[in-house]
């Protein structure tokens, strides 16, 4: 079976995926809306092209952070649109169009999401996907333990970190007894790829599909990633790897003096 993990698509932000309904026109222009249009092309048409060559798709994990909200910290200047039933609808073209047998949803953070709503949830009845906050999946033997936040480096050498004491806690609550032993572990959240692990186990931070922009610009230092994960399973074994799009369409020139 083939498992795609999609995470952090942000929908509603500017440079979040966008499917082509909700894409701005884009022009080689200064503006940061129309370089917005150029980047969700961008983003849509790779998306879109990759998912058509990894058909058929069986199963696909959502793990968070599917709408961006209305962006109350940069007063919604960063959003294509702050209209949540809006961007909803985003999210659920983007599933619709992978087009997997099973769907299964895990929330996203709060501030995105949804603090005294869950509107993920909304997302999850219209497509028929089961969601929760900690799940775990089960094919073949092989169980995997899916949830969205993690912790965060601000150092390279640091990323790893999070998702190897997130791996330490899963065997400390397996060995109790009360959460499954899992041989895969996915974390998203940080917008950045990172994997460890040894013989009995992998540990793996999701890449996103939301571009940087103005926070990430004034307030951020370290690299993201943008794409998402294919796992295969067949005999109880597991293969896998990061779909990743390369990001020359954001390069920057320094501007003369």
């Amino acid at each position: 079976m083939r498992l795609m993990i999609l995470a952090d698509t942000h929908c509603g932000h500017l440079f979040g995926l966008t499917p082509p309904a909700w894409q701005l026109n884009g022009i080689d222009s200064e503006t940061p809306r129309e370089k917005a249009g150029i980047v969700q092309r961008a983003m849509w048409e790779w998306f879109e092209q990759r998912v058509e060559a990894l058909r058929p798709i069986d199963s696909l994990i959502c793990n968070g952070d599917m709408i961006d909200g209305k962006g109350p910290k940069s007063g919604g200047t960063e959003q294509l649109t702050t209209a949540r039933d809006d961007q909803c609808r985003m999210a659920e073209q983007i599933i619709e169009y992978i087009n997997a047998k099973n769907v299964h949803m895990i929330y996203g953070t709060p501030y995105h999401v949804g603090t005294d709503e869950d509107w993920e949830s909304i997302i999850a009845d219209k497509i028929g996907a089961d969601i929760g906050s900690h799940e775990w999946y089960e094919a073949e033997g092989i169980v995997i333990d899916c949830k969205h936040r993690v912790g965060g480096s601000v150092i390279p050498h640091g990323r790893h970190t999070a998702p190897a004491r997130e791996a330490l806690w899963k065997s400390l609550w397996a060995e109790r007894a009360i959460q499954p032993r899992a041989r895969i572990i996915v974390r998203s959240h940080v917008h950045y790829h990172t994997f460890c692990g040894d013989n009995t186990r992998l540990i793996m931070t999701t890449p996103c599909l939301q571009a940087h922009a103005k926070f990430g610009a004034r307030a951020c230092t370290g690299t993201i990633d943008l794409g998402f994960i294919i796992i295969d399973i067949k005999d109880g074994r597991f293969t896998w790897w990061p779909e990743m799009l390369g990001m020359e369409f954001m390069a920057r020139e320094p501007r003369p003096l």
